[in-house]
């Protein structure tokens, strides 16, 4: 049975931390903006002014891509505390 250098594993882990944090930061800083150039869009919205399928699908897009953005942080702490 192969030995696990616990330095190097710890050290995986906090890149990998790391790495999802920047992803998590990344997300935050992009969808809010491109929410806000969809929303404008002239296809958001029909002549009577509700949403359109375009708007909805993009507010579920970003929805989930935001979600993501969390759980990548969520787990990117618990990586650095646990590792």
């Amino acid at each position: 049975m192969q030995k696990v250098d616990v330095a190097r594993l710890g050290l995986v882990i906090a890149l990998l931390a790391i790495v999802l944090l920047v992803n998590a930061a990344f997300a935050v800083a992009v969808w809010p903006t491109f929410y806000k150039r969809v929303a404008n869009d002239p296809r958001a919205r029909d002549d009577s002014g509700r949403p359109t399928a375009f708007l909805t699908v993009h507010r579920v897009i970003i929805g989930i891509a935001l979600g993501l953005a969390l759980i990548s942080a969520v787990v990117a702490v618990i990586g650095l505390i646990a590792g």
